[in-house]
């Protein structure tokens, strides 16, 4: 397995027509956590499942925070065209189409995917975020038109306040992206219930993107 800037996993799609997922772990995850909800939610499709590169108490993150919901800003950039950097480079080398890319992440996962989608516009086809927050405010949001974004967010998250969750979803829209948000009443967590969210989104997706 090459380097390409981050330890990885790749898995190749089962054909050139189906996509290739990025997939990004939460605080304290590593490349492997998330293998299943990928296959979950298409066993077709392709995945790149980087480890953040980041430590905070040894826990892999893909980005600094200041402290719980302060997000290093200067950093969160860097990271975010980083990995951009990482997701060209993991194409090239392995050669699945760029134009096929869905990120799939989870809180620290779902918020670098967010600042890649604002600050690095054509890198994601599409994006799955579960319990994500704004992330950071552009100076000016980018064209995001033909991008879908599925958020799946909790009314009773103790990290993310529901109406953070709904900016996101707002910005996400203004910048021209078609954005689907589906509420629970749960918290900061990742159930098979959401799993089962995103699937039905996902399929929906699928067959309007062929």
């Amino acid at each position: 397995m090459a380097d390409l800037g981050f330890v990885h996993v790749y898995h190749a799609a089962a054909s050139p027509d189906d996509p290739t997922f990025l997939v990004l772990h939460g605080t304290g995850g590593t490349e492997e956590d998330l293998l299943p909800l990928a296959r979950l939610i298409d066993p077709r499709a392709g995945v790149l499942s980087p480890r953040g590169k980041v430590l905070e108490r040894g826990m892999p993150r893909f980005f600094r925070r200041l402290a719980e919901g302060v997000l290093d800003i200067e950093d969160l950039k860097f990271r975010a065209s980083e990995l951009a950097e990482f997701v060209g480079a993991a194409a090239a080398h392995y050669g699945f189409a760029p134009a096929r890319l869905v990120a799939a992440g989870f809180s620290n996962g779902a918020n670098i995917a967010a600042s890649v989608l604002l600050l690095h516009p054509g890198v994601l086809r599409a994006a799955l975020l579960f319990s994500p927050m704004v992330p950071l405010e552009p100076a000016a949001l980018p064209e995001l038109s033909g991008v879908d974004v599925f958020l799946r967010a909790g009314r009773s998250d103790p990290f993310v306040a529901p109406e953070n969750a709904q900016r996101l979803a707002d910005m996400l829209s203004e910048a021209g992206a078609q954005v689907t948000l589906k509420w629970k009443q749960g918290g900061h967590e990742l159930t098979r219930d959401d799993v089962d969210a995103a699937r039905t989104w996902y399929t929906e997706w699928r067959a309007r993107a062929r």
